[in-house]
């Protein structure tokens, strides 16, 4: 029934999309005198803004950055274009359903979310919060199911990886668990809780392995 669970509406498949790296993604960085405006000098220099930058930018800066604090630029400015829906009717909504989540107050989170859902189908985060909130009720099935709208609308979205990995990892599904942690992994490198649950569940795997 857990196996039904997690892998219905392509849960699987979807992972393995995310695992292998499309002929359009972002190329290896230059190792050597780098431009400018590159993602890797602005980290090294003070950046004019990091607002100016592409999201194709700011993910190369992610998989650039040497450690976590030198990443942690990147990921705020990418977390607040995640949130960003071009609507005040939804910001308004996503403050109210954060607010009632901040109280425990799933119930009313999701009376909220459900709306938002239904006004933008096609805001990421919108279906991200919801999986959150139906995650916190130990909804899984519900959570895996938003968690796949969000990555079909945003394929980057690391928060919704790791989410995806913690219900996979609940639900003992490791191997699973283990790709989406990895594909976490691969589009931000300095995830600390997606690292430390990967390499918990890979000793996990090696000692029933022995």
């Amino acid at each position: 029934m857990r196996k039904l669970l997690c892998l219905s509406a392509g849960c699987a498949a979807l992972l393995a999309a995310l695992m292998i790296p499309s002929q359009g993604g972002a190329q290896e960085l230059p190792r050597a005198n780098p431009s400018p405006g590159h993602p890797s000098s602005i980290m090294r220099h003070e950046a004019p803004s990091l607002r100016d930058l592409s999201q194709d930018d700011l993910f190369e800066m992610l998989k650039a950055a040497p450690n976590e604090a030198s990443a942690k630029p990147a990921e705020s400015e990418l977390l607040r274009r995640f949130r960003e829906s071009d609507s005040d009717t939804i910001d308004l909504f996503m403050g109210w359903a954060s607010r009632a989540m901040n109280g425990e107050e799933w119930g009313a989170a999701l009376d909220v979310l459900d709306r938002v859902v239904i006004l933008d189908p096609g805001f990421a985060e919108g279906w991200n919060k919801r999986a959150t909130a139906h995650f916190a009720q130990k909804e899984y099935g519900k959570s895996i199911a938003d968690i796949e709208r969000t990555l079909q609308i945003e394929p980057r979205h690391f928060g919704a990886l790791v989410g995806l990995g913690m219900i996979l990892r609940e639900l003992n599904e490791k191997d699973e668990a283990i790709a989406a942690f990895k594909a976490a992994l691969a589009i931000h490198p300095q995830l600390t809780e997606a690292r430390e649950a990967l390499e918990e569940l890979e000793k996990e795997q090696a000692g029933q392995e022995i």
